[in-house]
């Protein structure tokens, strides 16, 4: 299974607009599904739809937790300043990676059947994304942060028991450890990937 492309798809049931009300998590994912399903379901260039699904994830992804996440212990030995870099490319690196894949899908469906409270700033919305003749069912979790209720984030996708965020944080892991734990080659990786 490719995961990176299941992550395409999942993410764009990371997308919502902003709310200004309390939402229920399982709502909140529901909602993301219909407004995503509407932006690739338009008649427009691929780079238009890009450009619609940055902003829709920029308004309801926790690109910065989830960035701070897949930096793991590394993020003790940075500066401030080589913090805030990180955040911006890698906030760079997560827009390109899931707009540019997620423009290729049309109406993906998923259905939302049920939600577990983990914590009060936690809960699990758990999903299916309906098979097809290209490809079976699969189960998708959906680590949702609900410390503001009034604006819930998305913090990861369970796919089939996989955590994206970890594996994210594993590749990156992978790269700084091979490199004698030099995290500034994570920050060229990054850059390369959004020049390309």
């Amino acid at each position: 299974m490719n995961f990176k492309k299941i992550f395409i798809i999942l993410l764009l049931f990371n997308l919502s607009c902003a709310n200004s009300f309390s939402i229920e998590p399982d709502v909140f994912v529901q909602s993301t599904v219909n407004r995503a399903s509407a932006v690739l379901s338009k008649n427009l260039s691929k780079t238009q739809k890009i450009n619609e699904l940055k902003i829709i994830a920029e308004e309801t992804v926790d690109i910065e937790g989830i960035g701070f996440y897949t930096i793991g212990n590394y993020r003790k030995d940075m500066s401030e300043n080589e913090l805030s870099k990180y955040a911006e490319l890698f906030e760079q690196y997560f827009l390109k990676s899931f707009s540019s894949r997620l423009a290729e899908y049309t109406n993906p469906e998923i259905s939302v059947n049920s939600k577990e409270v983990l914590s009060e700033n936690y809960t699990i919305v758990n999903s299916v994304l309906k098979g097809t003749s290209d490809r079976p069912e699969i189960k998708i979790d959906w680590r949702i942060y609900t410390k503001n209720p009034d604006s819930p984030l998305i913090r990861d996708l369970i796919i089939e028991g996989l955590s994206l965020a970890r594996t994210q944080k594993e590749e990156f892991a992978s790269i700084i450890n091979s490199n004698d734990g030099d995290f500034k080659v994570l920050f060229k990786t990054l850059i390369d990937f959004t020049k390309n």
